[in-house]
Protein backbone atom coordinates (compact mmCIF):
# COMPACT_ATOMS: atom_id res chain seq x y z
CA UNK A 1 0.00 0.00 0.00
CA UNK A 2 1.07 3.40 -1.13
CA UNK A 3 2.44 5.09 2.10
CA UNK A 4 3.19 8.78 0.85
CA UNK A 5 1.69 10.89 -2.05
CA UNK A 6 4.98 12.50 -3.70
CA UNK A 7 5.35 15.88 -4.79
CA UNK A 8 5.23 15.86 -8.09
CA UNK A 9 2.27 13.76 -7.53
CA UNK A 10 0.20 16.07 -5.38
CA UNK A 11 1.00 19.07 -8.15
CA UNK A 12 -0.54 17.33 -11.00
CA UNK A 13 -3.99 17.56 -9.37
CA UNK A 14 -2.80 21.32 -7.30
CA UNK A 15 -1.91 23.05 -10.09
CA UNK A 16 -4.43 22.95 -13.05
CA UNK A 17 -6.86 23.25 -10.08
CA UNK A 18 -5.21 26.65 -8.75
CA UNK A 19 -5.63 27.88 -12.65
CA UNK A 20 -9.17 26.81 -12.49
CA UNK A 21 -9.77 28.36 -9.61
CA UNK A 22 -8.03 31.41 -10.01
CA UNK A 23 -9.81 31.69 -13.87
CA UNK A 24 -13.33 31.43 -11.97
CA UNK A 25 -12.22 34.54 -9.76
CA UNK A 26 -10.73 36.49 -12.83
CA UNK A 27 -14.35 36.66 -14.06
CA UNK A 28 -15.32 38.81 -11.09
CA UNK A 29 -12.52 40.43 -10.99
CA UNK A 30 -12.15 41.45 -14.11
CA UNK A 31 -16.18 42.88 -14.16
CA UNK A 32 -15.30 44.97 -11.14
CA UNK A 33 -11.76 46.24 -12.58
CA UNK A 34 -13.42 47.48 -16.03
CA UNK A 35 -16.86 48.54 -14.35
CA UNK A 36 -14.81 50.40 -11.63
CA UNK A 37 -13.15 52.06 -14.10
CA UNK A 38 -16.00 53.56 -15.94
CA UNK A 39 -16.42 57.69 -16.41
CA UNK A 40 -19.96 57.78 -14.94
CA UNK A 41 -21.49 56.80 -11.27
CA UNK A 42 -18.22 54.37 -11.27
CA UNK A 43 -18.58 53.81 -7.35
CA UNK A 44 -22.33 53.10 -7.78
CA UNK A 45 -21.35 50.73 -10.62
CA UNK A 46 -18.62 48.84 -8.37
CA UNK A 47 -20.87 48.65 -5.62
CA UNK A 48 -23.17 47.01 -7.88
CA UNK A 49 -21.51 44.02 -9.36
CA UNK A 50 -19.90 43.46 -6.23
CA UNK A 51 -23.33 43.17 -4.74
CA UNK A 52 -24.60 40.69 -7.30
CA UNK A 53 -20.97 38.93 -7.88
CA UNK A 54 -21.16 38.31 -4.10
CA UNK A 55 -24.79 36.92 -4.11
CA UNK A 56 -24.33 34.86 -7.04
CA UNK A 57 -21.35 33.25 -5.47
CA UNK A 58 -23.42 32.60 -2.23
CA UNK A 59 -26.02 31.06 -4.17
CA UNK A 60 -23.50 29.19 -6.65
CA UNK A 61 -21.75 27.71 -4.04
CA UNK A 62 -24.87 26.75 -1.94
CA UNK A 63 -26.68 24.63 -4.58
CA UNK A 64 -23.00 23.20 -5.61
CA UNK A 65 -22.54 21.16 -3.23
CA UNK A 66 -23.57 18.34 -5.23
CA UNK A 67 -19.96 19.09 -7.05
CA UNK A 68 -18.34 18.08 -3.76
CA UNK A 69 -20.48 15.06 -2.96
CA UNK A 70 -20.03 14.17 -6.65
CA UNK A 71 -16.40 14.12 -5.94
CA UNK A 72 -16.01 12.64 -2.90
CA UNK A 73 -18.10 9.76 -3.96
CA UNK A 74 -16.15 8.98 -7.40
CA UNK A 75 -13.08 8.99 -5.80
CA UNK A 76 -14.09 6.85 -3.08
CA UNK A 77 -15.22 4.51 -5.45
CA UNK A 78 -12.51 4.77 -7.88
CA UNK A 79 -9.99 3.89 -5.01
CA UNK A 80 -11.97 0.73 -3.85
CA UNK A 81 -11.75 -0.10 -7.46
CA UNK A 82 -16.08 0.31 -7.94
CA UNK A 83 -16.26 2.96 -10.42
CA UNK A 84 -19.02 0.92 -12.42
CA UNK A 85 -21.43 1.48 -9.07
CA UNK A 86 -21.59 4.90 -9.85
CA UNK A 87 -22.21 4.91 -14.04
CA UNK A 88 -25.95 5.76 -12.98
CA UNK A 89 -25.48 8.23 -10.23
CA UNK A 90 -23.29 10.88 -12.00
CA UNK A 91 -26.08 11.36 -15.12
CA UNK A 92 -28.57 11.39 -11.89
CA UNK A 93 -27.27 13.75 -9.99
CA UNK A 94 -26.37 16.55 -12.97
CA UNK A 95 -29.97 16.24 -13.95
CA UNK A 96 -30.62 17.30 -9.55
CA UNK A 97 -28.50 20.11 -10.32
CA UNK A 98 -29.89 21.07 -13.31
CA UNK A 99 -33.89 21.10 -11.28
CA UNK A 100 -32.53 22.73 -8.46
CA UNK A 101 -30.50 25.64 -10.88
CA UNK A 102 -33.92 26.28 -12.93
CA UNK A 103 -36.25 26.66 -9.36
CA UNK A 104 -33.27 29.04 -8.25
CA UNK A 105 -33.39 31.27 -11.35
CA UNK A 106 -37.38 31.66 -11.18
CA UNK A 107 -37.02 32.26 -7.71
CA UNK A 108 -34.59 35.09 -7.52
CA UNK A 109 -35.40 36.46 -10.59
CA UNK A 110 -38.98 37.23 -9.76
CA UNK A 111 -37.71 38.73 -6.33
CA UNK A 112 -34.58 40.34 -7.51
CA UNK A 113 -35.66 43.71 -6.11
CA UNK A 114 -36.38 42.23 -2.36
CA UNK A 115 -32.82 40.67 -2.77
CA UNK A 116 -31.10 43.49 -3.22
CA UNK A 117 -33.10 45.96 -0.89
CA UNK A 118 -32.15 43.35 1.63
CA UNK A 119 -28.89 44.12 1.08
CA UNK A 120 -29.04 47.98 1.74
CA UNK A 121 -29.34 48.89 -1.72
CA UNK A 122 -31.45 51.74 -2.91
CA UNK A 123 -31.23 54.58 -5.56
CA UNK A 124 -28.56 54.06 -8.82
CA UNK A 125 -27.13 51.48 -6.79
CA UNK A 126 -30.22 48.87 -6.69
CA UNK A 127 -31.08 49.94 -10.11
CA UNK A 128 -27.55 48.85 -11.63
CA UNK A 129 -27.47 45.76 -9.30
CA UNK A 130 -31.06 44.74 -10.72
CA UNK A 131 -29.99 45.55 -14.29
CA UNK A 132 -26.50 43.29 -13.83
CA UNK A 133 -28.31 40.52 -12.23
CA UNK A 134 -30.70 40.61 -14.97
CA UNK A 135 -28.75 39.20 -17.27
CA UNK A 136 -25.70 37.60 -15.29
CA UNK A 137 -29.07 35.06 -13.93
CA UNK A 138 -28.93 33.67 -17.38
CA UNK A 139 -25.80 32.17 -16.98
CA UNK A 140 -26.36 30.12 -13.32
CA UNK A 141 -27.82 26.84 -14.56
CA UNK A 142 -24.97 26.63 -16.60
CA UNK A 143 -22.62 27.42 -14.24
CA UNK A 144 -24.20 24.91 -11.80
CA UNK A 145 -23.96 22.18 -14.53
CA UNK A 146 -20.51 22.67 -15.09
CA UNK A 147 -19.45 22.72 -11.68
CA UNK A 148 -21.22 18.84 -11.31
CA UNK A 149 -18.52 17.91 -14.18
CA UNK A 150 -15.98 19.45 -13.11
CA UNK A 151 -16.82 17.61 -9.56
CA UNK A 152 -16.90 14.02 -12.00
CA UNK A 153 -13.33 14.93 -13.23
CA UNK A 154 -11.97 15.54 -9.76
CA UNK A 155 -13.12 12.46 -8.51
CA UNK A 156 -11.29 10.54 -11.58
CA UNK A 157 -7.80 12.36 -10.27
CA UNK A 158 -8.24 14.96 -13.35
CA UNK A 159 -8.83 18.60 -12.81
CA UNK A 160 -6.28 19.35 -15.78
CA UNK A 161 -10.04 19.23 -17.76
CA UNK A 162 -11.76 22.12 -15.73
CA UNK A 163 -8.65 23.81 -15.71
CA UNK A 164 -8.80 24.15 -19.32
CA UNK A 165 -12.45 24.93 -19.39
CA UNK A 166 -11.96 28.02 -17.08
CA UNK A 167 -9.02 29.24 -18.50
CA UNK A 168 -10.64 29.82 -22.30
CA UNK A 169 -13.63 31.15 -20.01
CA UNK A 170 -11.81 33.64 -18.23
CA UNK A 171 -9.69 34.81 -21.60
CA UNK A 172 -12.88 34.91 -23.41
CA UNK A 173 -14.59 37.29 -20.24
CA UNK A 174 -11.64 39.57 -20.04
CA UNK A 175 -11.87 40.63 -23.76
CA UNK A 176 -15.60 40.73 -24.34
CA UNK A 177 -16.02 42.61 -20.74
CA UNK A 178 -13.94 45.45 -22.39
CA UNK A 179 -15.54 46.22 -25.55
CA UNK A 180 -19.27 44.94 -24.14
CA UNK A 181 -18.59 47.98 -21.87
CA UNK A 182 -16.98 50.73 -23.66
CA UNK A 183 -18.24 49.53 -27.02
CA UNK A 184 -15.90 49.54 -30.22
CA UNK A 185 -16.49 53.03 -32.06
CA UNK A 186 -18.95 52.45 -35.05
CA UNK A 187 -19.75 48.74 -34.73
CA UNK A 188 -20.45 48.27 -31.42
CA UNK A 189 -22.22 50.78 -29.17
CA UNK A 190 -21.03 50.51 -25.48
CA UNK A 191 -23.54 48.74 -22.89
CA UNK A 192 -22.01 50.07 -19.42
CA UNK A 193 -22.59 47.29 -16.72
CA UNK A 194 -25.05 45.59 -19.24
CA UNK A 195 -22.31 44.61 -20.88
CA UNK A 196 -20.18 43.13 -18.13
CA UNK A 197 -23.42 41.03 -17.72
CA UNK A 198 -23.28 39.29 -21.44
CA UNK A 199 -19.82 38.85 -21.20
CA UNK A 200 -20.15 36.49 -18.39
CA UNK A 201 -22.60 34.69 -19.59
CA UNK A 202 -21.34 34.14 -23.26
CA UNK A 203 -17.91 32.97 -21.33
CA UNK A 204 -20.06 30.42 -19.24
CA UNK A 205 -21.90 28.85 -22.14
CA UNK A 206 -18.34 28.18 -23.61
CA UNK A 207 -16.97 26.66 -20.19
CA UNK A 208 -20.16 24.25 -19.77
CA UNK A 209 -19.59 23.02 -24.09
CA UNK A 210 -15.85 22.30 -23.26
CA UNK A 211 -16.94 20.60 -20.41
CA UNK A 212 -19.51 18.36 -22.36
CA UNK A 213 -16.72 17.69 -24.51
CA UNK A 214 -13.74 16.41 -22.12
CA UNK A 215 -17.09 14.70 -19.96
CA UNK A 216 -18.60 12.53 -23.10
CA UNK A 217 -15.03 11.88 -24.92
CA UNK A 218 -12.61 10.87 -21.70
CA UNK A 219 -15.11 9.66 -18.99
CA UNK A 220 -16.76 6.03 -18.81
CA UNK A 221 -20.52 8.33 -17.96
CA UNK A 222 -22.95 9.33 -20.02
CA UNK A 223 -25.89 11.51 -19.39
CA UNK A 224 -28.55 8.88 -20.08
CA UNK A 225 -30.78 8.61 -17.46
CA UNK A 226 -32.29 5.50 -16.20
CA UNK A 227 -35.32 4.66 -14.17
CA UNK A 228 -33.98 3.02 -11.58
CA UNK A 229 -32.68 5.37 -8.69
CA UNK A 230 -28.72 4.50 -8.08
CA UNK A 231 -28.37 3.51 -4.74
CA UNK A 232 -25.76 5.91 -3.97
CA UNK A 233 -27.99 9.15 -4.56
CA UNK A 234 -30.26 8.96 -1.55
CA UNK A 235 -26.70 9.01 0.66
CA UNK A 236 -25.31 11.80 -2.29
CA UNK A 237 -28.16 13.59 -1.63
CA UNK A 238 -27.93 13.42 1.71
CA UNK A 239 -24.01 14.47 2.09
CA UNK A 240 -25.19 17.35 -0.17
CA UNK A 241 -27.64 18.78 2.18
CA UNK A 242 -25.48 18.99 4.63
CA UNK A 243 -22.80 20.65 2.49
CA UNK A 244 -25.85 23.36 1.62
CA UNK A 245 -26.71 23.96 5.18
CA UNK A 246 -22.90 24.43 5.76
CA UNK A 247 -22.42 26.69 2.78
CA UNK A 248 -25.72 28.75 3.31
CA UNK A 249 -23.96 29.17 6.93
CA UNK A 250 -20.77 30.36 5.08
CA UNK A 251 -22.59 32.89 2.94
CA UNK A 252 -24.70 34.14 5.58
CA UNK A 253 -21.20 35.92 6.78
CA UNK A 254 -20.63 37.13 3.19
CA UNK A 255 -24.06 38.66 3.29
CA UNK A 256 -23.48 40.41 7.00
CA UNK A 257 -20.58 41.60 5.66
CA UNK A 258 -21.63 43.23 2.43
CA UNK A 259 -24.88 44.38 3.52
CA UNK A 260 -22.97 46.56 6.57
CA UNK A 261 -20.51 47.31 4.52
CA UNK A 262 -23.45 48.93 2.25
CA UNK A 263 -24.87 50.94 5.24
CA UNK A 264 -21.57 52.26 5.84
CA UNK A 265 -21.58 54.36 2.74
CA UNK A 266 -21.14 53.88 -0.98
CA UNK A 267 -17.48 54.14 -0.95
CA UNK A 268 -17.43 51.37 1.74
CA UNK A 269 -19.50 49.35 0.08
CA UNK A 270 -16.76 49.95 -3.22
CA UNK A 271 -13.78 49.07 -0.86
CA UNK A 272 -15.44 45.98 0.13
CA UNK A 273 -15.95 44.79 -3.42
CA UNK A 274 -12.50 45.43 -4.31
CA UNK A 275 -11.37 43.25 -0.52
CA UNK A 276 -13.95 40.41 -1.33
CA UNK A 277 -13.01 39.28 -4.39
CA UNK A 278 -9.30 39.86 -3.88
CA UNK A 279 -9.83 37.74 -0.78
CA UNK A 280 -11.73 35.22 -2.97
CA UNK A 281 -9.01 35.55 -5.71
CA UNK A 282 -6.61 34.39 -2.68
CA UNK A 283 -9.17 31.40 -1.43
CA UNK A 284 -9.32 30.11 -5.28
CA UNK A 285 -5.30 30.22 -5.67
CA UNK A 286 -4.82 28.47 -2.45
CA UNK A 287 -7.77 26.14 -2.71
CA UNK A 288 -6.09 24.05 -5.44
CA UNK A 289 -4.17 22.42 -2.94
CA UNK A 290 -7.73 21.83 -1.41
CA UNK A 291 -8.95 20.34 -4.21
CA UNK A 292 -5.81 18.11 -4.81
CA UNK A 293 -6.64 16.88 -1.01
CA UNK A 294 -9.95 16.91 -2.17
CA UNK A 295 -9.02 14.11 -4.46
CA UNK A 296 -6.29 12.14 -2.78
CA UNK A 297 -8.05 11.77 0.46
CA UNK A 298 -11.68 10.39 -0.95
CA UNK A 299 -8.79 7.84 -3.09
CA UNK A 300 -7.16 6.89 0.17
CA UNK A 301 -10.22 6.58 2.18
CA UNK A 302 -11.43 4.06 -0.25
CA UNK A 303 -8.47 2.19 -0.38
CA UNK A 304 -8.64 2.61 3.98
CA UNK A 305 -5.22 4.28 3.96
CA UNK A 306 -5.16 7.04 6.62
CA UNK A 307 -1.65 6.83 7.60
CA UNK A 308 -1.09 7.70 4.03
CA UNK A 309 -3.47 10.93 4.58
CA UNK A 310 -2.24 12.37 7.51
CA UNK A 311 1.50 12.83 5.63
CA UNK A 312 -0.62 14.37 2.90
CA UNK A 313 -2.44 16.69 5.02
CA UNK A 314 1.17 17.86 6.43
CA UNK A 315 2.85 18.38 3.19
CA UNK A 316 -0.46 19.63 1.36
CA UNK A 317 -0.43 22.38 4.19
CA UNK A 318 3.02 23.37 4.16
CA UNK A 319 2.82 23.94 0.15
CA UNK A 320 -0.47 26.41 0.70
CA UNK A 321 1.41 28.49 3.39
CA UNK A 322 4.16 28.88 0.85
CA UNK A 323 1.40 29.64 -1.50
CA UNK A 324 -0.43 32.67 0.46
CA UNK A 325 3.32 33.82 2.41
CA UNK A 326 4.20 34.34 -1.57
CA UNK A 327 0.82 36.03 -2.63
CA UNK A 328 1.60 38.83 0.98
CA UNK A 329 4.82 39.48 -0.54
CA UNK A 330 3.56 40.43 -4.16
CA UNK A 331 0.64 42.66 -2.64
CA UNK A 332 2.85 43.90 -0.12
CA UNK A 333 4.78 45.25 -2.66
CA UNK A 334 2.03 46.58 -4.63
CA UNK A 335 -0.23 47.66 -2.08
CA UNK A 336 -2.07 50.76 -3.14
CA UNK A 337 -1.88 50.27 -7.03
CA UNK A 338 -3.38 47.10 -6.38
CA UNK A 339 -6.63 49.37 -5.44
CA UNK A 340 -5.82 51.65 -7.62
CA UNK A 341 -6.49 49.09 -10.80
CA UNK A 342 -9.81 48.85 -9.53
CA UNK A 343 -11.36 52.10 -8.87
CA UNK A 344 -9.65 55.83 -8.84
CA UNK A 345 -12.09 57.37 -6.01
CA UNK A 346 -9.75 59.17 -3.39
CA UNK A 347 -11.99 57.93 -0.48
CA UNK A 348 -12.61 54.29 -1.94
CA UNK A 349 -8.62 53.93 -1.99
CA UNK A 350 -8.19 55.35 1.45
CA UNK A 351 -10.78 52.17 2.86
CA UNK A 352 -9.15 49.88 0.82
CA UNK A 353 -5.58 51.29 2.06
CA UNK A 354 -6.63 51.20 5.64
CA UNK A 355 -8.06 47.53 5.74
CA UNK A 356 -5.96 45.40 2.89
CA UNK A 357 -3.23 44.70 5.01
CA UNK A 358 -5.78 42.63 7.14
CA UNK A 359 -6.69 40.57 4.32
CA UNK A 360 -3.17 39.49 3.95
CA UNK A 361 -2.53 38.98 7.20
CA UNK A 362 -5.06 36.02 7.93
CA UNK A 363 -4.09 34.10 4.39
CA UNK A 364 -1.72 31.64 6.10
CA UNK A 365 -4.33 31.26 8.57
CA UNK A 366 -7.29 30.65 5.44
CA UNK A 367 -4.91 27.93 4.00
CA UNK A 368 -5.00 25.95 6.86
CA UNK A 369 -8.87 26.35 6.91
CA UNK A 370 -9.12 25.47 3.03
CA UNK A 371 -6.72 22.22 3.24
CA UNK A 372 -8.89 20.63 6.02
CA UNK A 373 -12.03 21.51 4.24
CA UNK A 374 -11.11 19.28 1.14
CA UNK A 375 -9.58 16.70 3.26
CA UNK A 376 -12.99 16.29 5.04
CA UNK A 377 -14.86 16.97 2.09
CA UNK A 378 -12.82 14.20 0.13
CA UNK A 379 -13.96 12.30 3.33
CA UNK A 380 -17.49 12.58 2.98
CA UNK A 381 -17.75 14.19 6.20
CA UNK A 382 -20.18 16.32 5.61
CA UNK A 383 -21.55 17.14 9.42
CA UNK A 384 -18.10 17.80 10.76
CA UNK A 385 -17.72 20.12 8.21
CA UNK A 386 -21.30 21.53 8.66
CA UNK A 387 -21.22 21.76 12.55
CA UNK A 388 -18.00 23.70 12.72
CA UNK A 389 -19.15 26.24 9.92
CA UNK A 390 -21.88 26.70 12.02
CA UNK A 391 -19.69 27.19 15.61
CA UNK A 392 -17.44 29.46 13.49
CA UNK A 393 -20.16 31.66 12.41
CA UNK A 394 -22.87 31.55 15.04
CA UNK A 395 -19.80 31.69 17.96
CA UNK A 396 -16.98 33.62 16.05
CA UNK A 397 -18.07 35.93 13.45
CA UNK A 398 -21.16 37.19 14.12
CA UNK A 399 -20.44 38.19 17.92
CA UNK A 400 -17.09 40.01 16.72
CA UNK A 401 -19.09 41.92 13.81
CA UNK A 402 -21.90 43.01 16.61
CA UNK A 403 -19.42 44.21 19.28
CA UNK A 404 -17.13 45.93 17.22
CA UNK A 405 -20.06 47.69 14.84
CA UNK A 406 -21.16 48.72 18.43
CA UNK A 407 -17.89 50.29 18.76
CA UNK A 408 -18.25 52.12 15.29
CA UNK A 409 -15.06 50.35 13.85
CA UNK A 410 -16.93 50.17 10.01
CA UNK A 411 -14.88 47.88 7.75
CA UNK A 412 -12.56 47.09 10.59
CA UNK A 413 -15.49 45.00 12.23
CA UNK A 414 -15.57 43.32 9.11
CA UNK A 415 -12.69 42.02 8.49
CA UNK A 416 -11.93 41.21 11.72
CA UNK A 417 -14.56 39.36 12.74
CA UNK A 418 -13.21 36.99 9.35
CA UNK A 419 -10.03 36.88 10.76
CA UNK A 420 -12.01 35.21 14.01
CA UNK A 421 -13.81 33.05 11.51
CA UNK A 422 -11.09 31.13 9.87
CA UNK A 423 -9.54 30.72 13.39
CA UNK A 424 -12.91 28.92 14.15
CA UNK A 425 -12.91 27.06 11.00
CA UNK A 426 -8.95 25.96 10.77
CA UNK A 427 -7.67 24.91 14.32
CA UNK A 428 -10.47 22.48 15.21
CA UNK A 429 -10.47 21.21 11.86
CA UNK A 430 -7.06 19.99 12.05
CA UNK A 431 -7.65 18.90 15.52
CA UNK A 432 -10.15 16.46 14.78
CA UNK A 433 -8.58 14.84 11.71
CA UNK A 434 -5.87 14.17 13.80
CA UNK A 435 -7.98 13.20 16.94
CA UNK A 436 -10.50 10.95 14.78
CA UNK A 437 -7.89 9.50 12.03
CA UNK A 438 -4.51 9.15 13.32
CA UNK A 439 -4.12 9.02 17.02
Amino acid sequence: MQTKISFTDINKLAIPAIFAGVSESLISLTDIAIVGNLKENSVEALGAVGLVGSFLSAIIWIVAQTKTSISATVSQHLGANRIFAVKTLVPQAILFNFLLSVLLFIFTTLFVNEIFTAYNAEGLLLTYAKDYYLIRVWGFPLTLITFALYGVFRGLQNTMWAMKCSLTGAIINVILTYYFVFGIEGILPAMHIKGAAYASVIAQTVMLIMAFYYFFKYTPFSLKIRKTINPSLKPLIIMSFNFIIRTATLNLAIYLANAYATGYGKEYIAAQSILMNIWLFFSFFIDGYASAGNALSGKLVGQKNYKTMWTMSKDISKYAIIISLILIAICALFYKSIGLLFNQDPEVITVFVSIFWLVLFMQPINSLAYIFDGIFKGMGDAKVLRNNLLFATFCGFIPTLLILDYFDFKLYSIWIAFGVWMCCRSFPLMYLFKKNYVD
